[in-house]
């Protein structure tokens, strides 16, 4: 039975409300069991909220987790309609029906990118995501997917090609990581349908992730090529903003970029829909599941006597990072000279292809500390923690020496780096 209050409060006076879940009843999990899934890679004895798999449309529209569609209803359809629920994201991997069944080894995958094409019909917006797999959906699966796409869903908003997520706990033998061909050949490819989409469509659609050019040696496109960034949160395009936003350059004329997401590789761009990602706005939380995995804006986190004060006296300066970022950031500061040190974190927690930022964990963290004494001041990014906690339980009480955590884009690591070096 609803219960009804009256409250009295002063014009533009907060509620003092909040709302402490995003769905009022139970999340829809997920039943498909990709291969490819990085929640079943993940070792034991984490926070239970890691392990659990949504395929939710509600989260989909809400917090941008990614959804195969294959338990979507023509009740959820209509909803979706009459609520105008956009945009939503939708996982499609391969357009092939018998290999996305197989690949989600799940029969409905077969059949459930039909709501798709209904979707787009009536006015959705959605963004697609393509998790590539060697030997599986690469070379001319990819290519005839990118074809299809075109042909059967050319509303779509934008669709981010990745690669798919390995750690040393993946029970899948047939799965394996690109090797540098390979991930150039993904980037060949895409920007060769990127053309063809521009030409029919008149927008680029199909946007290869930054860890392909990393991989695959490739050169980036210039920042201004991705169009206002549309698949940021999935990897598409953080290198470019990140070093715009270290020269002082805006990424985005209305500054919402910067605002909303500022995650350097702090993604596992091989997850299937589960919760990954943080909230959008940090007012709900997302019952699918903790947002340690997939963070893609910035954490604030409240430090107390962990935060050293910072002179041009303080010595040397270590950048903690994940692998992928390292090479990057080399770059940027290699004008600042000797003082300044850029330390890739090997990820021997999770092994495998996990070289992404924010699945660095305390422990790691606290062995390249540990080898780099020289360092007078340590820098962390944001997007490593989760309420002041590393995905392993660590906390930042637990290094060997204090460190200061940077918001995770360009502008704060330009800032700290200039007041230092006065």
């Amino acid at each position: 039975m609803p219960f009804e209050f009256d409250i009295e409060k002063r014009a533009g006076e907060q509620l003092g409300v909040e709302i402490s879940s995003a769905v009022f009843d139970r999340v829809q999990t997920c039943d498909n069991h990709c291969s490819f899934c990085f929640i079943y890679q993940l070792p034991k004895n984490l926070r239970k909220s890691l392990y659990l798999k949504d395929d939710d449309y509600r989260l989909s529209f809400l917090f941008g987790n990614f959804t195969t569609l294959t338990r979507f209803t023509e009740a959820d359809l209509e909803r979706v309609i009459d609520q105008k629920l956009s945009p939503l994201h939708v996982s499609i991997h391969v357009s092939d029906p018998w290999k996305r069944a197989d690949m989600l080894r799940n029969e409905r995958g077969a059949v459930s990118l039909r709501w798709l094409k209904v979707l787009l019909e009536n006015g959705i917006s959605v963004r697609g995501q393509i998790v590539v797999c060697p030997d599986h959906n690469n070379g001319e699966d990819l290519e005839r997917t990118l074809i299809d796409v075109l042909d059967q869903y050319p509303l779509l908003e934008a669709v981010a090609i990745v690669p798919l997520g390995l750690s040393q706990f993946n029970p899948e033998a047939e799965l394996r990581i690109h090797t540098a061909e390979e991930a150039a050949d993904v980037v060949t490819l895409c920007e060769k349908y990127q053309l063809v989409a521009k030409q029919l469509l008149g927008k680029k659609m199909f946007w290869p992730s930054d860890e392909f050019y990393l991989l695959g040696d490739m050169p980036f496109p210039d920042a201004s090529s991705y169009g206002g960034y549309p698949m940021y949160e999935d990897g598409v395009g953080i290198v470019s903003s990140f070093i715009e936003e270290f020269h002082g350059r805006k990424i985005n004329d209305d500054e919402t970029l910067a605002q909303q997401t500022s995650g350097f590789f702090a993604s596992v761009d091989g997850a299937t829909p589960g919760g990954y990602r943080s909230v959008r706005d940090g007012s709900i939380q997302n019952p699918a599941g903790d947002t340690g995995l997939r963070v893609v804006h910035s954490q604030p986190v409240e430090l107390t006597r962990r935060a050293p004060s910072v002179t041009s006296s303080s010595g040397n300066v270590g950048i903690l990072t994940g692998e992928y970022a390292a090479s990057v950031i080399s770059a940027l500061v290699s004008d600042y000279g000797d003082r300044i040190s850029v330390l890739p974190v090997v990820n021997n927690y999770f092994g495998g292809n996990t070289a992404v930022s924010g699945l660095m964990v305390g422990e790691d963290i606290r062995s390249v500390m540990l080898s780099h004494v020289e360092c007078g001041v340590f820098l962390l990014p944001d997007v490593c923690l989760s309420e002041g906690r590393f995905l392993d339980g660590m906390t930042l009480e637990d290094l060997p020496s204090s460190v200061v955590v940077l918001p995770t884009d360009g502008h704060a690591l330009r800032n700290f780096l200039e007041k230092v070096m006065q």
